[in-house]
């Protein structure tokens, strides 16, 4: 199956296609063609990382001028690894400062021409839309979030505005993928134990250790509640292996910079 993202002509950002025609830009930023500097270099746009202030603006602009929607018309969180989801309504403003007004992992809205942010450097981001009813959401899902169902509150939180099952697409982003990301116990016995078992999620290393497949999991929850195959999209992109395009936390041992998920609804 045809990837969910291409590549724009700068290598800024990889957007998803699928909803252009919706006037839906989706996507999320590559490492490339920014301002910051050695461990952050270039495009990172994580204000929490230790990286010079001034770069982490500059990298917003650039950013800005690319995606066509106004800085202060952008929303963005503390993000707590936590399953909350914020509806964002007409005239609330979180402009990406260093200091947020705002604790969540998940945004969902149905205002045009905002632009809901989170920041990621392995962890998975979810994108949603149901275009037919003009709504659309963002999540960050490390672990933590992934098995404490944020992806499923999303859902819940769109069916309760009005959207039918049916009609809301997902898409997995770039994230780390299984064959680098192994944890222990700890993690996974806090996978529900049905989809332990499935083959796709898991694949034990040594007593104890396993290589845990994010995208895969997600894709197994979305479909035990009650999404087709065709409505979920999955990405081959992985945020560790491909060092030229993307942050990874695990591969630069925490000292790295942050790509930015995004997705808005244009009004024209």
């Amino acid at each position: 199956m045809k990837d969910p993202f291409t590549k724009t002509k700068n290598s800024r950002f990889l957007q998803i296609n699928n909803w252009k025609n919706a006037n839906i830009i989706a996507g999320i930023t590559t490492r490339l063609n920014g301002t910051s500097k050695e461990a952050f270099s270039s495009l990172n746009m994580g204000w929490h990382v230790d990286d010079n202030d001034a770069h982490v603006r500059n990298n917003y602009e650039i950013m800005e001028k690319e995606i066509k929607i106004p800085l202060n018309q952008w929303i963005s969180s503390k993000q707590v690894h936590d399953t909350e989801i914020f509806h964002v309504k007409k005239d609330q403003s979180f402009f990406p400062l260093p200091n947020f007004g705002l604790e969540c992992d998940g945004f969902v809205t149905s205002e045009k021409d905002r632009l809901l942010t989170a920041v990621f450097a392995d962890c998975v981001p979810l994108f949603f839309a149901a275009p037919n009813y003009g709504w659309i959401g963002l999540a960050h899902a490390g672990w933590k979030g992934t098995v404490k169902g944020i992806g499923l509150s999303m859902i819940d939180k769109m069916v309760s505005v009005g959207i039918p099952l049916k009609d809301i697409q997902v898409v997995i982003g770039p994230c780390i993928s299984a064959d680098h990301y192994e944890v222990d116990m700890h993690v996974v016995d806090h996978i529900p134990e049905k989809f332990q078992r499935k083959g796709n999620v898991l694949t034990k290393t040594r007593e104890n250790h396993y290589l845990l497949h994010l995208k895969a999991l997600h894709k197994e929850l979305f479909l035990d509640k009650g999404l087709q195959d065709n409505q979920v999209q999955m990405t081959t992109y992985c945020t560790f292996e491909q060092e030229e395009l993307f942050y990874s936390h695990r591969r630069d041992n925490g000292h790295t910079g942050r790509m930015m998920a995004f997705i808005g609804m244009n009004s024209r």
